[in-house]
């Protein structure tokens, strides 16, 4: 019977081998944070090591991302990355939006939730395991970028709009 299940296992993982996922690699940057903020050098390289593979629409792809179940969880975790926040298309937002996002950085890199216990675990990404000065020098980045924000646009432009609830029959 361990057999049976043993062979049924080791099949299965050979088949899912060959299942497709689609890699974060097109590089699509048109509307980069870059193009309308400014990202000094420290910043930039903090980002690349630290941020850019879940972030942006490029990643870096380690040798064990091609085999599967990897592949999968990889794929997952970079979309969902994305989602919350792609430094490749944030100009494409609206202003609030950014502000908001910019906030949200702040918040994630104070409280170390950013970058993810998954993505430095096991030291298979040690650029990512950010020292308190690296830290600051983030939050400090974005506390700029919000503060030329308020000093640039009007302050109702920075606010995100409260979404009102579907009326209730």
């Amino acid at each position: 019977m361990i057999k049976k299940i043993t062979i049924g296992l080791v099949a299965l993982l050979v088949l899912i081998q060959f299942i497709p996922v689609e890699k974060n690699e097109s590089n699509d940057n048109e509307f980069d944070v870059s193009k309308s903020y400014n990202v000094p050098d420290n910043v930039s390289m903090i980002l690349k090591g630290a941020c850019n593979d879940c972030h942006t629409n490029l990643t870096r792809y380690p040798w064990y991302s091609n085999i599967q179940p990897v592949k999968f969880f990889l794929a997952d975790h970079v979309n969902d990355g994305k989602r919350h926040l792609n430094f490749s298309s944030f100009t494409n937002l609206p202003l609030a939006v950014q502000n908001h996002k910019f906030e949200e950085v702040i918040e994630m890199v104070e409280e170390k939730e950013m970058p993810l216990e998954s993505y430095t675990y096991f030291g298979l990404h040690p650029e990512a395991n950010l020292t308190d000065q690296e830290r600051q020098v983030l939050i400090d980045w974005a506390k700029e970028q919000m503060a030329m924000l308020a000093a640039t646009y009007p302050a109702d432009s920075l606010v995100m709009k409260r979404r009102t609830p579907p009326p209730t029959q």
